[in-house]
């Protein structure tokens, strides 16, 4: 009789489009594949470029090189970062390891703790630059599968997800999360405060092969808000690359030294 009644509830829940437990696994997987379309498995570098527009104009912008390996501890990404241009920031770090996110000035050689959700420019913030897996972050549940426009104007068939942070480390509350059907790449995302409020809509395009995938090579991050507000950051220059686990310590920051390429 137990058996039964659970199997009927289980019937009720489907019959309501309320997920199963069985649900969470499929969605979760579909949310580590679009990981790994973002990401690649290796160690690598490449270069940030953030631009900042208001109404179609640019205002503001700066360029990263960013180091990114997966850590033994938890699995998630660790990203180093160093500061280009504008020349005023050239050689300034931030570093990015599990919970705890640093910025570092050689001129002072102060270490300063800051926030993901810190806006860094414009629509982007700290948690938006450093690479990260989201799997790793929240909970996934498949919602439902929908017809949505891509950063191009074209039109997806695509996975709903609804993600949930599942730890401290995750730069936001929820997100409504697309992902293309036929491919596994992230076409949009909706994030969320933890109060809900919409923060930023981001559109993910211009797939290019890097490091055996393709991948998006830019970004585009709206304004919840105020849709004249956009923030456009762009990858390029990927390679493939060795870094020690030693870089990703906040005791190494002052003895960083810029690679010779």
């Amino acid at each position: 009789m137990p058996n039964r009644r659970l199997f009927t509830a289980t019937l009720l829940l489907t019959a309501l489009g309320v997920p199963s437990a069985r649900a969470a696994p499929q969605a979760q997987a579909l949310l580590a594949a679009s990981d790994a379309v973002r990401n690649p498995g290796q160690p690598f570098v490449t270069t940030v470029t953030l631009t900042e527009f208001r109404a179609g104009r640019r205002v503001d912008g700066n360029t990263l090189v960013s180091y990114s390996r997966v850590l033994e501890r938890g699995g998630q990404f660790a990203t180093l970062l160093r500061f280009v241009a504008p020349a005023r920031d050239a050689g300034k770090l931030m570093l990015r390891n599990g919970s705890d996110l640093w910025f570092f000035d050689p001129n002072t050689q102060a270490s300063v703790r800051l926030s993901p959700q810190q806006r860094l420019l414009g629509q982007a913030a700290n948690g938006d630059v450093v690479t990260v897996n989201l799997a790793r972050d929240y909970r996934a549940t498949l919602l439902r599968d929908e017809e949505v426009q891509d950063g191009e104007r074209r039109t997806r068939q695509a996975h709903l997800l609804e993600l949930s942070a599942a730890t401290d480390d995750a730069t936001y509350g929820s997100c409504h999360f697309w992902i293309d059907t036929a491919n596994q790449r992230p076409v949009k995302g909706h994030f969320h405060a933890d109060s809900g409020r919409l923060l930023k809509t981001v559109f993910y395009r211009r797939y290019e092969p890097q490091l055996g995938a393709q991948r998006p090579t830019e970004m585009v991050i709206i304004d919840g808000v105020d849709a004249q507000s956009v923030t456009v950051m762009r990858l390029s220059e990927w390679r493939a690359r060795d870094i020690p686990a030693t870089w990703f310590q906040r005791e190494f920051l002052p003895r960083y030294q810029p690679e010779q390429r």
